[in-house]
């Protein structure tokens, strides 16, 4: 994995991140300075043959929990386990021992396959079901 935080190919980080976001151009532009400019916060992604396919957003709550904020992967590349692994890295790379994240129903599943517990939080908006997706590392939960 790699840092975005000076990734050269603004317009790819754009694409990536439009696939994880109900966003418009300017939201996701303001979401992209944030990173590059917030200390607590992390880009990384995941690149086959020097294309960028993957990339996981973060927000620290600590130096070892993290909120996972946005993770995207290139439509041609999902379901190979891409986001898995990024999160598997991350959790190794960075040391950490819990992860946060919210959902809808259409994501709710990769989280429930990668062994985060699920808490539904009802119609955060009208006709949306959102979800609480907590992962605490275990010793031998860092492989799952």
């Amino acid at each position: 994995m790699i840092s975005l935080k000076d990734y050269e190919d603004l317009g790819e980080l754009k694409l990536l991140m439009a696939e994880c976001m109900w966003a418009n151009d300017e939201r996701i532009d303001n979401e992209l300075k944030t990173y590059i400019d917030n200390d607590s916060r992390e880009l990384v992604g995941s690149l086959n043959n020097d294309e960028l396919v993957g990339l996981i957003g973060v927000i620290y709550e600590s130096t070892n929990e993290i909120e996972l904020k946005h993770i995207a992967i290139k439509p041609n590349y999902r379901c190979k386990g891409i986001g898995s692994e990024m999160v598997n890295e991350f959790i190794k790379t960075k040391k950490i021992v819990r992860i946060k994240a919210e959902t809808d129903k259409d994501t709710v599943g990769f989280y429930e396959k990668n062994g985060f517990s699920i808490t539904s939080l009802g119609e955060k908006y009208p006709g949306v079901e959102r979800f609480e997706c907590i992962f605490l590392v275990t010793n031998n939960s860092s492989d799952h």
